[in-house]
């Protein structure tokens, strides 16, 4: 690691990854590789986490291919120098922000969207022009086989490199003095990241978690909340970092929800979830034993059904769930959705406001006030209005989080801006040089001084 770092500051050093024509033409030699290669990605996520190749497409090679496009149009113009304001203080002069890549990044990503967390902000990394060091999950390997393949094909080791292995590899890349960590996993992992990043003083952007939860109110369109709740909250098994982890609907409607969701699970799954073929499965038995664990069979109102030895678990919905039960003391990261009720909105924005800020939050209301009230009083990384998940899905919004669920963002010219230093230059003209800054300070300097600063 030592070796493949050295290569890689000595390339950065000698100013290839500058040009902007130069950092277009990789991303388009990325993009027709990941095409050229898309069955073999497919297949390796159908083996580590039992995705169809559509939700493989939808879900994580799309949203690639996005990225690059987004780039490969916008980024002649992210990268221009910005000219900002200049000070009567500092006439003549220009002032400039230019934009610079941080140098040699460390890419750290996790195994739900093993191929998504690790190209997009590869793509990012890139755009911005920088090198980068690639380390997947060991949780999916045939993934991490598959990215070692498609870099490898497109990129010399000294530009972008990928580590694949466990804890081992992970603690002493850690250990680099890289001039960058981006990192998508747990908080438990995220802090450790931290504490290890500090000892080098490494900036990082921290994609983490938690409990998203998801509010129905009295006004919502029921039949439509459910749609696309179940869609959000079982995509990938529920093995989504901004899955909704719970919903929390007005008591009042709570037999409609668990209706309409009960309708909606039957008609995206089938009524034997388990032998869909679309239908993926948890990525090991560690995690399916401790999901199966939080199951309690006297709330289970949907689902339930579990298969040990193909590692699935059926959509299940739990009810009547309070804040005591297990399920709700962490993120679930499953296809476990535990329905609560409240009696008034003030007691979910007092709750939400009490604990720890999730990543995601969305809102199924036709209400515009109570839709207010959430958004601007309580604090979470992103989310939606009547709808899950798809605020991710744009280069135009930053993903991040907040507090307990992450730091720093990313996307589309976030993404160029995480992964960039902003310069601040101060361009001073040699015409005139005024000479009141300099003593001595006589009292005429003491009075235009004055004059300039007030």
């Amino acid at each position: 690691m030592d070796t493949i770092l050295q290569a890689q500051r000595a390339f950065f050093h000698t100013g290839a990854t500058l040009p902007i024509a130069a950092r277009i033409a990789c991303l388009k030699k990325l993009k027709s590789a990941i095409l050229q290669q898309q069955s073999d990605i497919c297949q390796a996520l159908y083996r580590d986490l039992g995705k169809s190749p559509t939700e493989s497409y939808m879900c994580e090679i799309s949203l690639c291919l996005g990225e690059i496009n987004y780039f490969v149009k916008q980024l002649p113009q992210l990268a221009k120098d910005k000219t900002v304001r200049t000070l009567m203080t500092d006439f003549p002069a220009k002032s400039v922000l230019k934009f610079a890549p941080r140098g040699n990044v460390l890419i750290i990503s996790p195994w739900n969207y093993p191929f998504l967390l690790t190209v997009e902000p590869l793509i990012d990394a890139l755009a911005a022009g920088n090198t980068a060091v690639l380390k997947s999950s060991a949780y999916s390997p045939h993934t991490a086989q598959a990215i070692c393949r498609l870099v490898q094909s497109v990129f010399a080791k000294e530009y972008v490199a990928v580590v694949t292995g466990g804890r081992q590899e992970n603690q002493q890349l850690l250990s680099q003095p890289f001039d960058y960590i981006f990192f998508t996993g747990s908080a438990a992992v995220g802090k450790e990241v931290l504490r290890r990043a500090a000892e080098n003083l490494t900036p990082v952007t921290l994609e983490l978690g938690g409990k998203s939860p998801c509010l129905v109110d009295e006004s919502a369109n029921i039949s439509l909340a459910a749609r696309r709740i179940v869609f959000g909250k079982y995509l990938n098994c529920g093995q989504t970092c901004v899955a909704p982890d719970y919903i929390w609907c007005a008591k009042r409607i709570k037999d409609a929800l668990l209706q309409a969701l009960r309708q909606e699970i039957t008609a995206q799954f089938g009524a034997d979830p388990l032998r869909n073929p679309q239908y993926g499965k948890i990525i090991n038995e560690k995690h399916f034993r401790r999901l199966t664990a939080l199951l309690e069979p006297g709330k289970i109102v949907i689902g339930g059904k579990s298969n040990p030895a193909s590692q699935q678990l059926e959509p299940t919905v739990m009810a009547p769930v309070t804040w005591e039960d297990r399920v709700m003391q962490e993120e679930i990261f499953g296809p476990i959705l535990p329905v609560l009720t409240y009696h008034t909105l003030d007691d979910v924005i007092t709750a939400l406001q009490d604990r720890p800020h999730p990543l995601a939050l969305y809102v199924f209301s036709e209400n515009r006030a109570n839709i207010q009230r959430i958004v601007q009083q309580c604090q979470f990384g992103g989310g939606c209005i009547n709808d899950t998940i798809m605020h991710l899905t744009t280069p135009y919004l930053p993903f991040g989080g907040v507090g307990n669920s992450g730091m720093g963002r990313y996307h589309g010219k976030f993404g160029f801006e995480t992964f960039s230093h902003q310069k601040s230059i101060l361009d001073r003209k040699t015409w005139l040089d005024l000479s009141a800054r300099y003593q001595p300070y006589t009292p005429w300097k003491k009075r235009l001084l004055r004059w300039f600063l007030h």
